[in-house]
């Protein structure tokens, strides 16, 4: 395990250099499609029997991290509570309403919509896929990846209070997401690890209370433990170190007591960084933020990486890749309508602008969550198909949305300071 990782990290140094030195994408476009074209060359050089053998030598490796592991038990407290702890957490406060809104309701309507489409999609091309099999790629493609998004938005210079609203539900819904597909999957008859799970109505309820809610609180308990601790303190690598044991020992607890260890991480960060400017002196502050930044960027270009080589994992039939063709279109479709029906409910209320929910559609990403989940599912027929789709839609939104994004970002700060100049 430990060659396959050292293999990974210099690789992606590797592809991160080259992006930055020739490419000049956003680290997370430019990484996933550097990774993606060396699986593409890997498979190529495979096939055509130049390098017979390269393929399966490749993707031997990356199976040995694991990538569920690597991602829901291994980096995604750690960018989460950075991504929470970067964020301006009285500006999330004041557009709590608008936030938590789309984060649920938004995630809720999605997997249900894309599940019904994708059910139909999987009938009309001859692949028989139950509905609750369906509704679980819905609730697991249907949460935005909080780092991707983030990394973008940094890129952008998005307006304040879009980043915000944008930031704000990719972190809760990827919670949310997580949550739901729990349920799901229980519904489903599995597990988390593929066993059996309570279906009964009761079951069902008490998980998602248990994991939602309970994650809420669990991560406001944590945040309010580790404000306490380094505000009595004044020593920038203690507290860093109290930081990090906040975030990897609280997700382990989380998981240990069957609560969302992504919703939190979030919350936790949440806490954090409201009481950051009393918690921290200037000089802590700044070394404690620049530990999390770096954690952050570092562990963001990694999982990108993973995701672009994590193409070699997949052998895909006609049928699969034409059902993925067809469901990028609906996940799509899909991310706006569930964003513009809760979205109308808010949008006069607080404020925002007409191009507030083509930017959140497009700018919607889905990354390491979304393939997290699809990896965690057990072997059986379905699986193959629901991995090839996750992928494509991954994909297309980090190369084409990722990558056209900038244009729309344009035109919301052009008719932000229009709505600025109108209200002066």
């Amino acid at each position: 395990m430990l060659t396959a990782f050292a293999v990974l990290l210099c690789f992606t140094a590797l592809l991160a250099y080259l992006n930055e030195r020739f490419l000049h994408f956003p680290t997370t476009v430019g990484v996933t499609l550097a990774g993606a074209l060396a699986s593409a060359i890997l498979i190529a050089l495979d096939t055509l029997g130049w390098i017979p053998g390269v393929r399966g030598w490749a993707a031997g490796l990356l199976g040995t991290l694991n990538f569920t592991d690597f991602v829901l038990n291994g980096i995604l407290s750690l960018l989460l509570f950075a991504g929470a702890l970067s964020l301006d957490a009285s500006q999330m406060l004041r557009q709590r309403v608008s936030i938590l809104t789309l984060a649920f309701f938004s995630t809720l309507i999605s997997t249900f919509l894309i599940g019904g489409a994708a059910y139909g999609v999987f009938a009309l091309l001859g692949l028989n896929v139950p509905f609750l099999w369906a509704l679980l790629f819905g609730a697991l493609i249907s949460p935005t990846d909080p780092v991707a998004v983030l990394d973008l938005l940094k890129r952008a210079k998005v307006p304040a209070k879009i980043e915000t609203l944008i930031a704000g539900e990719s972190l809760f819904n990827d919670g949310v997401g997580v949550v739901i597909f729990l349920v799901v999957a229980a519904v489903a008859g599995i597990g988390a690890h593929g066993g059996e799970a309570d279906v009964s109505a009761l079951g069902v309820v008490t998980l998602f209370v248990r994991e939602a809610l309970g994650g809420i609180l669990f991560g406001a308990l944590l945040g309010w433990v580790g404000y306490r601790m380094v505000r009595s303190i004044e020593q920038h690598a203690v507290e860093v170190l109290i930081t990090l044991a906040l975030v990897i020992g609280g997700y382990v607890a989380a998981a240990a007591m069957g609560t969302s260890g992504p919703l939190a991480m979030v919350v936790a960060g949440l806490v954090m960084s409201a009481t950051k400017h009393v918690a921290f002196s200037d000089k802590t502050r700044h070394h404690v933020e620049g530990f999390w930044e770096t954690i952050d960027q570092v562990l963001n270009i990694l999982l990108f990486a993973f995701i672009g080589l994590d193409v070699l994992l997949t052998r895909p039939s006609g049928a699969q890749i034409a059902a993925s063709v067809l469901l990028i279109g609906v996940a799509l479709t899909a991310r706006y309508i569930s964003v513009a029906l809760p979205f109308a409910l808010v949008r006069a209320r607080e404020g925002y602008g007409a191009y507030t929910v083509r930017l959140l559609t497009w700018g919607g990403l889905r990354g390491g969550i979304a393939i997290s989940l699809v990896l965690s599912l057990p072997e059986n027929p379905y699986r193959s198909l629901l991995v090839t789709a996750t992928y494509a839609i991954v994909l297309f939104t980090i190369a084409v949305q990722g990558l056209t994004i900038m244009p729309l970002v344009q035109r919301a700060i052009a008719a932000d300071d229009e709505m600025q100049k109108a209200d002066g």
